[in-house]
């Protein structure tokens, strides 16, 4: 029986793998799709649906959802979020001047490949597979998808660092780029972490917090289905109004936050400021066990340090009462190191048609590499822990 049993293994046929490209999130099933993706919340399918379904990840909006995935039969072994871009907002790793310079050149950079989360500058995988085999054959697909229908360059925009070989082998260029996180090593509440800076940024703290104690500013937390319809509304109106204080306009609408509450409301935290008359001002926070990722953030009037008590002294104080270890507080903000966000790399990869361009950005990106690595020593060197903190370098 076990030599019949062998002989049928070897009469099977051997599943050759194969691409599949989806334009929209929905024609893959949740289950196959969080399979590969672990448990980071931005990575979840319905996070990516969420984008879709309210229109904010679109052709419309520039983001053509191309997502690639790689199967064995029925069976889904990698994928990769994958979007056309028409454009360069909401990627948070600047490309303006390169699409400057093939515009100059008489050549269009638009549109571009790219594999990423919209709207978010957090690190994570983007070879959602069960080996590096696989993610291998994928960086390898996107990249011939790029070429094949004329795209000027595929960019993936904060991969996670064990997938930086990965796309070195296969012949893409490294852009490396900070961001300042905080670390939780156990702190047993928020004087406890104070208690580690030095003396001169504790102070500072103290006083930011004690002016907004004096002004009669309370703070509320919640999470899941706590937030209201309304609780909604005044957040993205709050959000809204950061967006046109810088001259810009706003990615999301409160359709999807509306929708990303009702779809992972275990990963949501809204943190409303209310000064004893209404909500003045408001943060929205994602996270899990591991860590919280600081995402947007407004106001309706302005009080001095309201934006770093919204933004990131209540969200510590969450992390401590939760034991998570890890606080990203978003994109850029050397404000940030002051209060106890240290430097911490990140990365993307790119690959470009063009020969010419691509040696060009290549040295670009070298001299670029060495003036990061240059500007996070300095950085460290304002370390304003009292003790060696370790960094993420």
């Amino acid at each position: 029986m076990a030599d019949d049993a062998s002989n049928n293994s070897a009469r099977r046929p051997k599943l050759s793998p194969t691409f599949r490209v989806f334009d929209s999130i929905a024609e893959i099933t949740s289950q196959d799709w969080n399979r590969l993706a672990g448990t980071q919340p931005f990575l979840q399918h319905a996070f990516l649906r969420a984008l879709e379904d309210t229109g904010c990840a679109s052709l419309e909006t520039g983001w053509m959802p191309q997502h690639m995935t790689l199967w064995l039969g029925t069976y889904l072994v990698g994928a990769m979020p994958m979007y056309v871009k028409h454009h360069s907002y909401g990627e948070y790793v600047f490309d303006w001047g390169w699409a400057d310079a093939y515009e100059r050149s008489g050549l269009s950079y638009y549109p571009k490949l790219l594999s990423a989360i919209p709207f978010t500058p957090v690190a994570g995988s983007r070879l959602l597979a069960e080996n590096d085999d696989c993610r291998k054959l994928l960086v390898v697909a996107a990249v011939n998808y790029a070429r094949n229908a004329g795209l000027s360059s595929f960019h993936c925009l904060f991969p996670a660092e064990s997938e930086r070989a990965i796309f070195e082998d296969a012949g893409l260029m490294i852009r490396e780029g900070v961001q300042f996180h905080w670390t939780n090593p156990g702190y047993r509440n928020f004087e406890d972490y104070l208690a580690a800076m030095s003396h001169d940024k504790r102070k500072k703290i103290h006083q930011e917090r004690r002016k907004i104690h004096e002004r009669g500013i309370v703070f509320r937390h919640f999470t899941g289905a706590e937030i209201t319809e309304q609780d909604w509304s005044f957040f993205t109106d709050c959000y809204i109004n950061t967006y046109r204080e810088h001259r810009s306009m706003p990615y999301l609408t409160l359709e999807f936050f509306i929708e990303l509450g009702r779809r992972m409301p275990d990963s949501v935290l809204l943190i409303l400021a209310n000064d004893g008359n209404s909500d003045i001002a408001a943060s929205l926070n994602i996270f899990d066990n591991e860590a919280i990722y600081g995402r947007y953030w407004g106001s309706q009037q302005y009080f001095p340090g309201l934006h770093f008590e919204t933004c990131y002294y209540q969200t510590i104080e969450f992390c401590i009462a939760r034991g998570i270890k890890t606080f990203e507080g978003g994109a850029q903000g050397e404000h940030k190191l002051a209060r106890g966000f240290l430097p911490t790399k990140t990365y993307s990869a790119h690959w470009l048609a063009h020969p010419g361009f691509s040696g060009a950005i290549e040295e670009f990106l070298a001299r670029e590499s060495l003036h990061m690595r240059d500007y996070i020593g300095e950085l460290n060197e304002h370390n304003p822990f009292k003790t060696s903190h370790q960094n993420q370098e």
